[in-house]
């Protein structure tokens, strides 16, 4: 068991604490992928194996789908829930308006299905995660592999007429080889620096052949829950316009810990 996360693990830790509170009994809850997902996941867990919660849970990766078994969580398809009442998952970047970067762990495709299929979409982040405007993390594109080089010219000739900083575009590797995905595309991160209007940028990166998808998460977001390293919470609301603030007590759980490394 850890004796001494970092504070950004304490802050993962508490926003995903406080959004497991909201998943309650007979829900259908989409389960995001990433880093602080994981801390949710054991969080689920722990309230399936301590507290009898029931619900049934769409997991967004192959990774992450393989933690909620190993935690006791019951895990469905999406074919299955037909419908869900909440997603919550992380995100690599959300700015004022609740717009969002994510695919940071290659798993944006299903993230925004299953966000997209969701009564309430919940982020989980740090508050390193906040920005003015988003564009700082690289733009994950998910693109399909036949022909993946003229694909990227063709999204390397759309953002000159984009309002963004940078043009960089990187093949993601795994390895010497390209990353995969869990349909089995590569994923072309762009370093943009400055996204100056995420909406049009995202309409025009889908409409280029061979992008399956890319990482804006654009109206998708209804709340933001910000998690801090000394405990501190804070639940932020798009519709409302509300801060929600609390404290959680950090507490290292055996269950929860026993398998992590130091």
């Amino acid at each position: 068991m850890p004796s001494d996360l970092s504070p950004i693990d304490k802050a993962k830790f508490v926003a995903a604490k406080r959004a497991a509170q909201m998943v309650e009994r007979g829900m259908r809850v989409g389960l995001g992928t990433g880093s602080t997902a994981v801390w949710l996941v054991r969080c689920l867990g722990e309230m399936v194996r301590e507290g009898g919660l029931d619900f049934k849970a769409v997991p967004t990766s192959s990774q992450t789908a393989a933690l909620a078994r190993e935690v006791g969580i019951d895990v469905i398809t999406l074919e299955e829930a037909k419908w869900l009442d909440l997603t919550i998952d992380g995100a690599d970047e959300f700015d004022g308006q609740f717009d969002l970067i994510k695919g940071g762990g290659g798993a944006h495709l299903q993230e925004k299905i299953v966000a997209t299929a969701s009564d309430r979409m919940v982020v989980i982040a740090d508050a390193g995660k906040a920005v003015e405007t988003l564009g700082a993390f690289p733009l994950p594109v998910e693109v399909i592999p036949f022909g993946w080089q003229a694909t990227q010219a063709l999204v390397e000739e759309t953002l000159t007429s984009m309002d963004v900083l940078g043009r960089e575009t990187v093949l993601r590797l795994k390895g010497d080889a390209p990353f995969r995905t869990d349909e089995g595309n590569h994923i072309l991160d762009l370093h943009l620096k400055r996204i100056g209007n995420a909406r049009q940028l995202a309409v025009a990166l889908n409409q280029i052949p061979g992008v399956v998808e890319n990482g804006l998460f654009i109206g998708i977001c209804d709340q933001v829950i910000v998690g801090y390293g000394d405990g501190r919470t804070e639940v932020r609301d798009v519709d409302k316009g509300t801060i929600e603030t609390g404290r959680l007590e950090f507490v290292e759980s055996d269950n929860l810990f026993a398998d992590l490394s130091d």
